[in-house]
């Protein structure tokens, strides 16, 4: 009977962790399939012309937006909706959010020092280069930061996979396996040598955690969300200061 008990609970975990995965994997899809013919048919109808700022921001929420419809269409057939516990922040949470950011921001400071201690350096995400006019990029993609990109990324990565694996694993494991699915999603589109591009999804990793913690510190996915896009704002906030 123990034996049969262990054989269940082992399979249980491997299903929640190739549940979870499966969801960024459909999230991808998804995006895929939206991402470049909804840019091509912007350009084909002269809304936006390639290699421009406007085609670079539609790509972006085009993206995004297919990530939210994949975890939509997700919790839809599984019918598990309560993975990704979303409430209206009060006042505490309203602090955790501005605060958290702020740390979020230090943290990586703090890891690119210890990286630059051992003489190692990251590589840089494409995300953050823009195709066209800089000002306007960076200016758009502080208002997407905060209200596209942080809370559809923490719906995804720590909602959904977070939540999914953490039916079977305690806190710990999930969010160790939530973050590592967090920073490897990241390596295609950061450029660099290949241990610069390493070290990127080491740093992201690591802030992946942090986010993981604040979900369940708060158990509402809308403050690693706000977190995770005040964390970018202010990326996108200095970069624009530079070009100023």
């Amino acid at each position: 009977m123990s034996d049969d008990l262990s054989a269940s609970a082992v399979g249980e975990r491997v299903f929640r962790v190739a549940s979870a995965l499966f969801a960024i994997v459909f999230a991808l899809l998804v995006a895929s399939a939206i991402t470049a013919p909804g840019a091509d048919l912007a350009a084909s109808l002269g809304l936006v012309s390639e290699g421009t700022t406007g085609y670079q921001l539609l790509q972006t929420l085009l993206q995004f937006g297919g990530f939210a419809l994949a975890v939509a269409g997700y919790l839809a057939i599984t019918g598990e909706w309560g993975l990704a516990r979303v409430s209206r922040p009060d006042a505490r949470e309203a602090a955790i959010i501005v605060g958290g950011g702020i740390v979020l921001f230090a943290f990586q400071y703090g890891a690119l020092f210890a990286l630059d201690q051992v003489g190692l350096s990251t590589g840089q995400n494409r995300a953050v280069v823009p195709a066209g006019d800089p000002v306007a990029y960076y200016l758009a993609m502080i208002a997407v930061s905060l209200a596209v990109v942080g809370p559809v990324e923490e719906l995804l990565f720590r909602g959904v996979v977070q939540g999914g694996v953490r039916r079977a694993f305690d806190a710990v494991p999930a969010v160790l396996i939530a973050s590592l699915a967090f920073g490897l999603i990241h390596l295609p589109s950061v450029s660099g040598t290949p241990v610069e591009q390493w070290a990127y999804v080491g740093v992201v990793v690591v802030l992946g955690s942090v986010l993981g913690a604040l979900y369940e510190w708060t158990d509402n996915v809308v403050v690693p969300g706000l977190v995770h896009g005040i964390y970018n704002a202010i990326t996108y906030a200095l970069l624009l200061a530079e070009t100023l």
